[in-house]
């Protein structure tokens, strides 16, 4: 098998962590792009919050491709759009008024990387999660927003003790109609049905003309495992869940101890 492809999730994965990207990493990287491959971001966040590790790591061109909002939209690094599947008004408008009847804290993420959230008192985690992504927050009701506002996803967040205490009556309620994933403790997102890292990966490879055979992905949590089932060779962190680990095809070091760099000697700069 000639891996063509290597996806990375970022946090718990790229990152250590101290939410830093290891020397080991960088250097590994760096002999992959020598070689040609795609080193594809494979993550919820938006493309602005990956813009800074893609810079850091190397990559650059209209040839290479991030995947976002856990798959809803494929992408150029330069911003070209590969494919994307939004959730419509009614369904943000749904969402929404879910999560204010259940007094869950709740935001939305549009396709160009901009957070709303209904919520006047914002969530601790949402304006974290601003930050991070280095997205715009804004604070609108549903009427406030254009008729046609579609998102990439919306997000459930609060602590692990509160989304435990949510997760089966917001997959009950939405199950049937959206991908709805536990994306770590603190985010239970939802996703236009069918959405997904794996699904994600597909409609890049097929564009690109990469077949998931030749694609090595790396994890750590749940809403990994889509992308587990679809790459090649997928491999979780030694820091990864139990979850995760039961899905992956190997387990390497931490994302503190070299994790990514040692399974891409083994794997690809080596075979």
């Amino acid at each position: 098998m000639t891996i063509k492809l290597i996806a990375l999730d970022i946090d718990d994965t790229l990152l250590s962590s101290q939410g830093k990207i290891l020397p080991s990493t960088l250097t590994a990287i760096k002999a992959c792009l020598d070689r040609d491959l795609k080193i594809v971001l494979c993550t919820g966040r938006p493309l602005a919050g990956v813009k800074p590790y893609l810079n850091e790591l190397g990559v650059a061109g209209s040839e290479q491709y991030v995947v976002t909002y856990n798959g809803a939209v494929i992408e150029s690094i330069t911003g070209q759009v590969v494919a994307k599947q939004l959730i419509d008004n009614g369904g943000y408008r749904t969402l929404t008024a879910f999560a204010a009847a259940h007094a869950i804290p709740f935001n939305v993420l549009d396709e160009n990387s901009q957070i709303y959230t209904a919520n006047h008192d914002v969530d601790f985690i949402t304006a974290v999660q601003a930050v991070e992504n280095e997205a715009g927050l804004f604070i609108r009701q549903p009427e406030e927003l254009p008729a046609d506002f579609a998102i990439a996803k919306g997000l459930f967040v609060g602590t692990q003790d509160l989304l435990d205490g949510v997760e089966d009556s917001v997959r009950a309620a939405f199950g049937d109609d959206y991908s709805v994933i536990r994306a770590g403790r603190n985010f239970l997102e939802a996703m236009a049905k069918g959405v997904d890292k794996g699904q994600g990966l597909k409609a890049l490879g097929e564009t690109i003309g990469i077949t998931p055979d030749e694609m090595m992905g790396f994890g750590d949590e749940g809403n990994d495992l889509a992308m587990f089932s679809t790459v090649g060779l997928a491999v979780c962190m030694g820091n990864g869940s139990e979850l995760a680990k039961a899905h992956a095809d190997y387990i390497t070091d931490t994302n503190d101890n070299d994790g990514i760099s040692k399974a891409i000697e083994k794997f690809v700069l080596k075979a």
